[in-house]
């Protein structure tokens, strides 16, 4: 691990608790996500992007239009037929013509697919495991009730978007 400064180290005493708080989840979210692109580059050469998109098409096997991955994804249909077009190139997803709507196509993990997702999403629920076993299972137990509470709060709070 390099010894880049990271977000929350940036504070001092002197700032405000609820701004240390923020750039500390912040932080724990930036050193995990990076550690899971990581693996996920030199075990899989693969994406993180890639690799949610396969999840989004394995949690509907009946396949999924681009309007709804890049909506699941909060990301642009541009991205989303970026990674199609490449998983498709591999055989890990197919398209298929919608016959009521000649414009879309549902997207589905071909057998391959299927194969390939599991194996790393199997990997990625074991990389998950060994980052957080760290914690005592009750610092997991209140962390997971805290962030909750935090959900519940911050959704409740947010701006509305017109």
């Amino acid at each position: 691990m390099e010894d880049t400064p990271d977000l929350e180290t940036l504070t001092g005493p002197d700032d405000h608790d609820d701004l240390r708080l923020w750039l500390r989840l912040l932080t724990c979210c930036n050193l995990i996500e990076g550690d899971i692109r990581g693996r996920l580059r030199t075990e899989y050469e693969t994406t993180l992007p890639r690799f949610d998109l396969m999840a989004q098409l394995h949690r509907a096997p009946e396949g999924m239009k681009m309007s709804e991955l890049s909506r699941h994804m909060m990301v642009t249909n541009g991205n989303i037929t970026g990674i199609t077009d490449q998983l498709e190139k591999e055989g890990l997803v197919q398209r298929n013509k919608v016959l009521t709507d000649r414009r879309s196509s549902l997207i589905k993990l071909t057998a391959k697919g299927k194969r390939t997702f599991r194996k790393m999403a199997d990997s990625h629920e074991q990389w998950i495991q060994d980052l957080l076993s760290g914690l005592s299972e009750k610092s997991r137990k209140n962390l997971f009730e805290a962030l909750g509470e935090l959900k519940l709060v911050a959704q409740t709070r947010l701006t509305p978007r017109p």
